[in-house]
């Protein structure tokens, strides 16, 4: 939930991921900045590598460590560190004598640079297949998928299932979110709680991402953007609501899909507040929304989500108020090429709810209850 008073505390300048593309005539690496920042490009050799040093930047901790094994003949490795305090490297592990040129240069909106290796003619890529040992299969007994409410659909006739999860920590950076009359503040909340639910969710054996593991401020818009590059089989969307009435609370999520309910309206209008899109882009907009809703699924995942989350939190609070799953047009939903959800998971604007959110039992219990829907949303598929 965005609160009307925004941070004016310019929020630090982070490298928040690293992609590569392979074409027939060249290799394309690109890094996200989540500010403009300056860059120096050197060209070294013994042994033969491009560095790309970005600037008054720091290294996501999602991004420490990361290498990826480039499989051609000109291109071997790349590789992204933190190489001083404020400064980020890249380092491409080439050849030299068969690259033909590179070109650095950078785009807007969002801010990253790119850099395009081109090999010299003939040389082809290289490709290595890795056989690996066949393993007796264990038989295990087959739990077939449940048709939704709507039901079936095409992922449930395909039996496919969920292997990655990205979770969003709402907000960050220069941008609060809603914030409580004792100053806790729900991008704080929100990125303690996807902390621990990465956890959870990987020692269940997920592959899990978070879009953003520090305070920095990503653009809603590039949130969907990441869940996509990481092939992401569901998004959560996590986030806390507020209300000009002090005694509403509860528990809410999210799907996206267009609605004409005034409050859910005047939510998504909040939490889209810091969208950069214009009224040019609408009808674009209303066609992505219908595109990429993934609508039946995504309904399916907030219902078992919202139903396990206020399942575990009534355990020790009994008069948690369920306040259901409701479609709607939020900016951090769209262009998600899988099952989205948004969830509300008190209210900031609620004395009580406020005090609960800083207690660590009942944080404990948003996790339990959204790590329990997530794994009921898996077995739905007949995977679980």
């Amino acid at each position: 939930m965005l609160s009307s008073s925004i941070g004016t505390q310019v929020s630090r300048a982070e490298v928040y991921d690293l992609r590569s593309f392979t074409h027939p005539t060249h290799t394309r690496i690109v890094i996200d900045c989540s500010q403009v920042r300056e860059y120096n490009t050197l060209e070294l050799k013994e042994p033969d590598r491009l560095a790309v040093d970005v600037l008054s930047v720091q290294l996501n901790p999602i991004l420490h460590g990361k290498q990826v094994q480039v499989e051609t003949s000109y291109l071997t490795r790349i590789r992204i560190a933190q190489r001083t305090p404020t400064i980020v490297r890249l380092t491409a592990d080439l050849d030299w004598r068969l690259i033909e040129r590179t070109h650095v240069f950078t785009l807007y909106d969002p801010f990253r640079i790119v850099i395009d290796i081109y090999p010299k003619s003939g040389q082809a890529q290289r490709l290595v297949i890795t056989e690996e040992a066949e393993k007796p299969t264990e038989e295990k007994s087959i739990t077939p998928p449940q048709p939704t409410k709507a039901g079936w659909t095409l992922a449930r006739q395909l039996g496919l299932g969920v292997k990655t999860i990205v979770i969003d920590p709402g907000h960050g950076g220069s941008d609060p979110g809603c914030i409580g009359r004792s100053g806790l503040k729900e991008k704080e909340v929100v990125l303690a709680l996807a902390l621990d639910l990465k956890k959870k969710l990987q020692e269940a054996g997920l592959e899990v991402f978070l879009t953003r593991e520090s305070d920095i401020f990503i653009p809603l818009e590039n949130r969907t953007v990441i869940a996509n590059q990481k092939k992401a089989d569901i998004f959560i969307s996590l986030h806390v609501n507020a209300h000009p009435n002090k005694n509403r609370s509860g528990i809410q999520t999210f799907y996206l899909n267009l609605t004409q309910d005034s409050v859910i309206n005047e939510l998504a209008a909040l939490e889209n507040a810091t969208s950069t899109r214009t009224l040019n882009q609408m009808s674009e907009t209303i066609r992505k929304i219908i595109r990429y809703s993934k609508a039946l699924e995504s309904q399916e995942l907030a219902e078992k989500i919202q139903q396990n989350l206020v399942k575990c939190i009534r355990k020790s609070y009994p008069d948690v108020q369920d306040l259901g799953v409701r479609g709607g047009p939020f900016w951090v939903l769209i262009g998600g090429e899988m099952p989205s959800v948004l969830i509300e998971v008190s209210h900031m604007s609620n004395p009580k709810e406020e005090a609960r959110l800083k207690e660590k039992n009942y944080r404990q219990l948003l996790v339990d209850g959204i790590f329990e829907g997530i794994l009921a949303y898996i077995k739905s598929l007949g995977k679980g």
